[in-house]
């Protein structure tokens, strides 16, 4: 596992990340320099979150109470929720992508393996 689990990016950072990002065949990936994409392979929130472990987030609905029953736990309200969703998540060696200056809350859980293979782990890519 990572030793931050935590990832931070600014709301431009944030677009230009999903820019970069194209889906073939249900899979994820980064765009290379120099290559062609169709654009029905462009990933926007929406595509994203069929990829993500559980999200909040302003754009898509991330069905945080049934996250919750999922997990089988309980929460008086939508922080304590999204609190023990994280923690589940993080234990279980994902990492949380969060957008530093969203006007509302913007925090997505990827698969450990997903965030490096899209470039948020380890070296930055050019």
């Amino acid at each position: 596992m990572t030793t931050d689990p935590t990832i931070t990016l600014t709301s431009d950072q944030w677009e230009a990340f999903l820019a970069d990002l194209y889906e073939r065949d249900d899979r994820l990936e980064r765009r290379e320099p120099g290559q062609a994409y169709l654009p029905e392979e462009d990933v926007d929130p929406y595509v994203l979150s069929g990829h993500a472990e559980a999200l909040r987030s302003a754009e898509v609905e991330g069905d945080l109470w049934g996250t919750l029953a999922d997990l089988e736990e309980e929460a008086g309200d939508e922080e304590e929720a999204w609190a023990k969703i994280v923690a589940f998540y993080l234990d279980r060696g994902c990492v949380l992508l969060r957008v530093a200056d969203a006007d509302e809350p913007e925090e997505w859980l990827l698969e450990e393996g997903l965030a490096r293979r899209l470039g948020l782990l380890g070296p930055a890519r050019g």
